[in-house]
């Protein structure tokens, strides 16, 4: 090598160590990495081909030897590794830059050359190359031109760094997709309080655009007032807290506006705060929604206290009366309505059970008839007779509702409703009592006359005997006739001496059903329906039928001979409310009796009970047979409901209590079709009336009894005093002056238990009320047979055995 070639190497050596520094500080520019930008060393002149191949066995980075054809004179390994090729190749001629560069890159390179051609060196810039499999990577590059004419070029790969930054950059177009997307502002202010970062919304906050508002600071979007405003808040972020407060902020067009701002700290990864995030998000509707839901609260709460108030009013000042209890009955509380109707204070009340302040006689059903409406809602109403603290008691109708654990009951005092419906009752009673008289003297009257003109011919001595018979018969007749008046007027009383039994009610209709085909007539058709349900009910039978006859009589004259008539039965069925009397749980049995005759016009259903009252023709009707029926329910514990259609028919309900089933007893003393004949058993008589007591005995003797007679219960108590052992039977009258005979009967009882009283009465409210005690009783008028048989079904168990016809002692 001469002089001049060493000369022209160390100079090209020069040249490459400035080449690479300033490479290495592009780099470190780039990618903000330091790298080792020691200058390659100094060598004699002797070393300088070896320091050049030195400088292009670079580790780290690639060196290229080229002309300015874009031929590769030399590289080093570092590049060949990054392009894939081999020391071969580029020994062969196969590597040039234009062969290295794809097509879009072929203007940028053309242009470095332009560069390097005219300026001696190229800026450093970016390119993509080939690899020999015709991938490609990114190198940073920059070229200088030496004193030979010839490029040398320093690549270094930064694919590495360019897919992170295009990982980098598609995560910040999500954020900013996001960011941009969300109605609230977002942005990042430095500590020198301007923006780096602000997101779309701040468009329609600023009419600005997210870049015209980076660079920016906050002062200077705002105003100098607002940031001087918000500064505390920004300078407790920039400290480290997390601040979150609210903050009017009108709208540019000065419509209000209400908004939530926070600021929250951003940390470098030294924790040091660079900066912070700003969150702004407008609550303007849901502050107007807070403040119509206070102000709805204020008038929600100004309206229950006035309901409260008007509550406590209602409950203060009705004249209902008002409890609240537990379903056990206990009493939580009641309103001054209970005090004053009732005179027991709230501290007198509270504590105790309701049934203490039912009266006695009611508390049982009071207890089944709470227990039902704390189980079933809307169960009707009930009426309980109170007791008061210092008058009488009080009646009073109770709807009661049950709660979830506890009773409401309201109640309307109807003592005085009751005590005026008592005088209308009696109001109206003394107008029926009024017809009453004239029906039962017109028809007395008739009666009698039928007695009277017989009794006039049995008189005469030459009648013949065939008419003595006949004439006799029709008093009988008249007689029986005149009873049966007597027991109809009673029943409609609900004054009637009833002789309840316990009977199968189904096997009773069938049998009246019957009696009902008969009686109506072959055009009407006579249908049953239920009487295979089985149940039982305690009622007088002879009335019952009766009843059943009157309405079946009724329905015919109603259907005028033609039609179909229903008998029904229902069983365990409640009773509703009838006439607006209260209805009750039951169980009843309901027999139903429905014609399809002309109905019964609304003016006048309201009067078929009343006695006599008829729409029939003189002389086919009395108006007596639904008065029976209506005194028969009532007196046995039920009612009965009318239900009419004109033009289509008319149904009764006859409504009875059921009662549980009872062995048939087997009667003694029955002991043939005639009457039984005494045979000197002695029988004391008590008769106050001195006509009927003389007949009384007459009878008894005749049928072969000795008989003592007293005039009132003491005198029957002295004789059987002195000589109670000789008596077989006491036979007594019922309503008498001073000791009754039900009294009497029941004194015997105790006194001589083994003596049989049988008792006798035409009508007796007692019995009515009460029943005969268990004792035999025989209904006035009677016969003989009726008389001998009572006293021969008492006197034979004493006996041992059934007194029958013919019987001696």
């Amino acid at each position: 090598m001469t002089d001049a070639e060493a000369e022209a190497l160390r100079r090209h050596v020069s040249t490459l160590e400035a080449e690479n520094a300033r490479l290495r500080a592009a780099l470190e520019e780039k990618d903000g990495r330091p790298h080792d930008t020691s200058p390659l060393p100094a060598s004699p002149l002797a070393a300088s081909h070896a320091r050049l191949r030195e400088a292009l066995t670079i580790a780290m980075v690639g060196g290229i030897y080229f002309d300015l054809e874009g031929r590769l004179l030399d590289a080093n390994d570092a590049f060949l590794t990054m392009c894939g090729y081999s020391r071969s190749d580029l020994e062969a001629g196969q590597l040039s830059w234009q062969a290295l560069t794809p097509p879009e890159w072929l203007d940028v390179s053309w242009r470095a050359f332009e560069d390097l051609k005219w300026t001696g060196r190229t800026s450093p810039y970016e390119k993509q190359y080939f690899r020999k499999d015709g991938s490609r990577f990114w190198a940073l590059f920059g070229a200088t031109l030496l004193e030979d004419g010839r490029g040398f070029e320093f690549v270094i790969d930064i694919t590495d760094r360019k897919q992170t930054e295009a990982e980098l950059a598609e995560r910040e177009a999500e954020l900013r997709l996001i960011a941009d997307a969300m109605p609230g502002l977002i942005a990042f202010v430095d500590r020198s309080f301007t923006y780096r970062f602000a997101n779309a919304a701040y468009q329609t906050w600023f009419g600005c655009k997210p870049e015209q508002v980076v660079g920016r600071t906050i002062a200077d979007l705002l105003g100098t007032e607002e940031f001087e405003a918000r500064r505390p808040f920004i300078e407790q972020a920039l400290a480290g807290s997390d601040v979150q407060f609210e903050r009017s902020w009108p709208r540019p067009d000065g419509q209000p506006r209400e908004a939530d701002l926070r600021y929250m700290p951003s940390r470098n990864q030294t924790g040091e705060v660079v900066g912070l995030y700003v969150f702004v998000q407008d609550i303007t509707g849901r502050k107007q929604t807070e403040e119509l839901l206070a102000s709805r609260a204020q008038q929600l709460e100004a309206q229950v206290a006035e309901q409260e108030k008007a509550r406590d009013r209602i409950w203060n000042l009705s004249p209902v009366l008002k409890f609240v209890a537990r379903h056990d009955g206990e009493i939580r509380s009641v309103n001054p309505s209970w005090t004053r109707s009732l005179g027991w204070t709230d501290q007198e009340t509270v504590g105790r059970n309701l049934l203490d302040f039912v009266a006695p006689e009611q508390r049982e059903q009071a207890a089944s008839d709470l227990m039902l409406r704390a189980a079933t809602p809307l169960s009707g109403d009930v009426e309980l007779t109170l007791l008061t603290k210092g008058s009488g008691p009080r009646h009073v109708s109770w709807t009661v509702v049950p709660g979830e654990d506890l009773l409401f009951g309201f109640g309307r005092d109807i003592t005085e409703q009751r005590q005026a419906e008592e005088a209308l009752r009696q109001s109206q009673k003394l107008e029926a009592v009024g017809q009453l008289t004239g029906g039962v003297a017109h028809d007395f009257n008739n009666l009698l006359t039928i007695i009277r003109s017989s009794v006039d011919f049995l008189r005469r001595p030459e009648l013949p005997e065939a008419r003595k018979a006949r004439y006799l018969d029709a008093v009988s007749e008249t007689v029986d006739r005149a009873a049966k008046l007597t027991g109809q007027l009673l029943a409609f009383a609900r004054r009637q001496t009833l002789k309840p039994e316990v009977f199968e009610v189904a096997a009773r209709l069938r049998a009246v059903a019957d009696m009902i085909d008969t009686v109506t007539g072959a055009r009407i058709r006579v249908v049953t329906e239920g009487l295979d349900t089985l149940c039982f009910v305690r009622a007088d039978i002879s009335q019952f039928e009766t009843a059943l006859i009157n309405m079946a009589v009724n329905a015919r004259d109603a259907m005028e001979g033609e039609g179909t008539l229903t008998l029904r039965l229902a069983c365990s069925v409640p009773m509703p409310p009838i006439r607006g009397h209260a209805g009750g749980p039951g169980p009843f049995a309901a027999i139903a009796l429905a014609d399809t005759g002309s109905g019964i016009p609304p003016d006048r259903i309201g009067r078929i009970f009343e006695p006599f009252f008829t729409t029939k023709e003189v002389g086919r009707g009395t108006g007596l047979g639904l008065s029976q029926v209506f005194g028969f329910a009532k007196q046995s514990g039920g009612d009965v409901s009318v239900e009419s259609v004109v033009g289509r028919g008319t149904t009764f309900t006859l409504y009875l209590p059921e009662t549980e089933a009872v062995q048939d007893r087997e009667e003694t003393g029955r002991g043939g079709d005639g009457p039984p004949i005494g045979a000197g058993q002695r029988i004391l008589v008590v008769e106050d009336n001195v006509e009927v007591g003389r007949f009384a005995t007459q009878i008894l003797q005749d049928l072969g009894f000795e008989t003592r007679w007293a005039a009132n219960a003491e005198e029957a108590l002295d004789a059987l005093g002195t000589e109670g052992a000789a008596f077989e039977a006491v036979f007594s009258d019922v309503v008498m002056p001073g000791m009754g005979g039900i009294e009497l009967a029941k004194r015997l009882r105790r006194t001589h238990p083994n003596l049989p009283v049988i008792l006798t009465s035409g009508y007796s409210h007692v019995l009515a009320q009460e029943g005969a005690h268990g004792f035999e009783l025989v209904q006035k008028p009677y016969s003989a047979e009726q008389v001998s048989q009572a006293l021969c079904k008492a006197i034979s168990p004493r006996h041992g055995r059934a007194v029958r016809p013919g019987d001696g002692a």
